[in-house]
């Protein structure tokens, strides 16, 4: 999986970067006039896109079927990761993607990894385990685990990569 994935995106980088059909792509994503006006057919050429990027999705969906399970509701499962990892990375930027993907995957890896209580990391940078109080709203924070926290780190990253530069890691400001 690892490699056939590795593959199209080299593939796709190489596409995008270094042919003619890469540059009018890209071309048409910024100024769809001008290339309409040099002769290409902007509508065509997005929708060789989507039927492209239909395609690829099939194929991640081949490839990775075996080993996730197919079934109706993967998209809800799959889909807010890949949003996540879109927005990080940066919209636009396939380099922003392959690095917020890695950034994901090692994350949750090591978060499943290492058995580390909130209370371990709280006393740790300072803070002091308040005494018994059953009605405490924050008595529970105590007791999480790094794994109990896992899923929701992708989402606390997007959060911070928001607050800190909207327009994602390796993502262009729009003038």
């Amino acid at each position: 999986m690892i490699a056939v994935a590795m593959g199209i995106f080299l593939t796709l980088l190489y596409i995008l970067t270094k042919t003619r059909i890469g540059m009018t792509i890209q071309a048409a994503l910024s100024y769809p006039e001008t290339v309409q006006n040099l002769g290409h057919n902007v509508p065509l050429v997005f929708m060789c896109v989507f039927g492209v990027g239909t395609a690829m999705a099939g194929l991640a969906g081949v490839i990775a079927g075996p080993v996730l399970g197919v079934f109706p509701g993967m998209a809800v499962q799959l889909g807010s990761i890949v949003f996540v990892t879109i927005v990080i990375g940066g919209l636009g930027s396939l380099w922003g993607a392959l690095v917020a993907s890695l950034i994901i995957g090692w994350m949750q890896t090591f978060a499943t990894a290492y058995d580390v209580t909130a209370e371990q990391v709280l006393t740790a940078i300072g803070f002091t385990k308040p005494e018994l109080i059953w009605d405490h709203p924050l008595q529970d924070l105590w007791t999480l685990t790094l794994p109990q926290l896992g899923p929701i780190l992708p989402y606390l990253l997007m959060i911070i990569v928001l607050v800190l530069r909207p327009q994602g890691l390796m993502g262009n400001r729009e003038s």
